[in-house]
């Protein structure tokens, strides 16, 4: 069952989280999140009106999905970055496809124009998901990060929405 989080599923997104951070290259980050940073982080989600999307299956949460923001500037109001975990046990059963469903349905509800896809360039099944979804590829920005003692390369893909039906500058 795809829903909205709640505060009940913090544990189980933060578990999702902290291992995408401390053993795959899908985070660009070094340390464990807290409780606190997830708790901080879902309130700011709530309050700015983003979705946080939850895959879930025998009350356990296997999955979360969202989107924010791709730049902090007004002229980019219409374009989105989304984020897309899947815990460890249940990846490559389409659970991920699933919500990156939900939330194109989503973002194209709220009228935005892009949606946008950082992938670390080595995630070859990540890669292919977001094609299969329709994504091209925008670019590459070579040694974007630096993890496990090597660089790593952010590929962009994008995919097309319906966006606004009369864009403004207001």
């Amino acid at each position: 069952m795809i829903r909205e989080a709640t505060p009940k599923d913090l544990m189980d997104i933060l578990e999702i989280y902290n291992d995408a951070i401390l053993n795959t290259t899908a985070v660009y980050d070094y340390k464990a999140h807290t409780l606190d940073d997830r708790m901080q982080w879902y309130e700011k989600k709530k309050q700015d009106g983003y979705p946080l999307l939850v895959f879930e299956n025998a009350d356990k949460v296997l999955a979360f999905a969202t989107f924010g923001p791709f730049r902090a500037w007004p002229a980019y109001k219409y374009t989105i970055e989304h984020s897309v975990y899947v815990h460890k046990d249940y990846r490559n059963a389409g659970i991920a496809t699933k919500l990156m469903q939900e939330i194109i349905k989503v973002a194209n509800a709220r009228e935005y124009a892009t949606l946008v896809a950082g992938i670390d360039a080595a995630n070859e099944n990540s890669i292919k998901m977001h094609e299969k979804m329709g994504f091209t590829f925008s670019g590459v920005i070579k040694k974007a990060g630096f993890k496990f003692d090597k660089w790593l390369d952010l590929a962009f893909y994008q995919l097309d929405l319906q966006g606004p039906k009369v864009p403004s500058e207001e």
